[in-house]
């Protein structure tokens, strides 16, 4: 049995130079040429591509058995399928229904929404933390607190509530 410890040969090393070049190469177009969707903040629906372009991309420069071509096949397939279901979310309501997070409203007028908070294992900390981060003192000092599709905590203040409708139809108490 063969045990390689600092290398397993020159060639092997160039393949995973080209193979590096050419698939990072390969990405980096394709993502621009999918639109900002892909590398927009990420949402469940953007992880899902992110975690398996890069497991495939990883598997690509260090298993030998697999060539360059059917790494740029399988990196154009990830990004088709991501672009086609974007597409297909912004066309339909049913399918955006399957595929994204709503919103989650945490604290609403004065008071937390205990139900909310123990369902995304946060606590009333998480609450004035992100109250914080946004510049204000004070939980009395909001409207609102929502958990964000994409994990981020968003802060409503009084002078940002307007008619509500950004917000309400997320509250379930």
């Amino acid at each position: 049995m063969d045990v390689v410890f600092l290398s397993s040969g020159w060639e092997y090393l160039l393949r995973i130079v080209v193979v590096a070049t050419v698939g990072y190469l390969w990405l980096v177009l394709l993502l621009r040429v999918s639109g900002a969707r892909t590398m927009a903040k990420m949402t469940p629906f953007d992880f899902v591509i992110t975690v398996t372009l890069g497991s495939a991309f990883g598997r690509t420069l260090t298993a030998a058995e697999v060539g360059l071509v059917d790494a740029v096949v399988t990196f154009g397939v990830l990004v088709l399928l991501q672009w086609l279901l974007a597409a297909a979310r912004a066309r339909s309501r049913r399918v955006a229904s399957l595929v994204d997070v709503e919103p989650t409203v945490l604290f609403l007028d004065g008071e937390p929404v205990t139900r909310a908070l123990r369902r995304h294992r946060m606590t009333d900390k998480d609450l004035a933390s992100a109250v914080r981060e946004k510049g204000w003192g004070s939980l009395d000092q909001v409207r609102a607190v929502l958990l964000q599709s994409d994990g981020q905590l968003a802060v409503v203040g009084p002078d940002g509530w307007g008619d509500g409708s950004a917000v309400e139809p997320h509250a379930h108490r």
